[in-house]
């Protein structure tokens, strides 16, 4: 088994073959700063040949699933004229959520919001608590959604809707959620950990091969619309990190104020 515990940022415990991966950065509400990001790319990227693991549940710590990219580090990025998070790390991510043979169930035990949804909503199956919500809110802090969400909002709610709740940014409470599709099931609030732990435990108990192979062949489509769509969005979002208006609204945030967009 791999030395789980060298990661800063993940909490990462495995039992009766089911490993839970913790985001844990509570005081900051589990946003993805540079090394969350390298750590979440790297733990996807061996996870999935641990012999000792059948199923995954991944989860946040604290009241919230994961606030998303951290703020604060955009507006020094964006003040040094540094981009957010390289491009072959963000697109490294996802490819190797996919990647992973194993069923990964995402607990979402509190607010999913911008890259915190995309990670949530690339897990095989999503568990929200009731009293969280969920939304990629990247157009609030002038970026486009390009990191993940321009391709798995569409394949969950269509392309019309998708297009405007990532146009919006807006956050849908977790019945709203499970109503369009976007999530598999709620559950009250405190429990969703519970739940996916138990359905993590069926999965491992379960025949292994046909489970895998199956998540295998769903997955094949999500995989070409990666292959298709990811590397556009993710330039596009590179070129808005440039932006005034990101520059804006990531200053207007440490400054605890509206921004102040003017479409440049």
């Amino acid at each position: 088994m791999p030395d789980y515990s060298r990661y800063e940022t993940l909490k990462i415990e495995v039992q009766d073959q089911v490993a839970t991966v913790t985001l844990n950065r509570p005081e900051r509400l589990n946003a993805v700063n540079e090394q969350m990001h390298r750590e979440l790319e790297e733990l996807f990227g061996e996870i999935g040949y641990d012999d000792d693991i059948n199923a995954i549940v991944l989860t946040g710590a604290g009241r919230a699933f994961c606030a998303g990219g951290d703020i604060r580090g955009m507006d020094e990025r964006a003040r040094e004229g540094r981009r957010r998070i390289p491009l072959r790390g963000a697109k490294r991510l996802i490819q190797n959520m996919l990647e992973v043979e194993q069923p990964l169930i995402s607990a979402v035990n509190g607010d999913a919001v911008g890259l915190g949804a995309t990670i949530a909503l690339f897990g095989d199956i999503v568990i929200a608590a009731e009293n969280a919500r969920i939304g990629d809110t990247h157009v609030k802090v002038g970026l486009v959604a390009g990191d993940g969400g321009a391709v798995i909002w569409p394949l969950l709610v269509g392309v019309n809707k998708a297009k405007e709740l990532l146009m919006t940014g807006d956050l849908l409470d977790a019945r709203e959620a499970e109503r369009i599709g976007l999530v598999n099931r709620v559950v009250p609030a405190g429990k969703a950990y519970d739940e996916a732990l138990t359905l993590a435990k069926r999965l491992a108990a379960g025949p292994t091969r046909a489970i895998r192979w199956t998540k295998l062949a769903a997955n094949k489509r999500l995989k070409d619309e990666v292959n298709l769509v990811l590397d556009a969005s993710l330039a596009v979002e590179t070129l808005s990190m440039a932006s005034e208006d990101h520059k804006e609204a990531a200053r207007a945030f440490v400054e605890k104020r509206p921004p102040k967009f003017t479409g440049r």
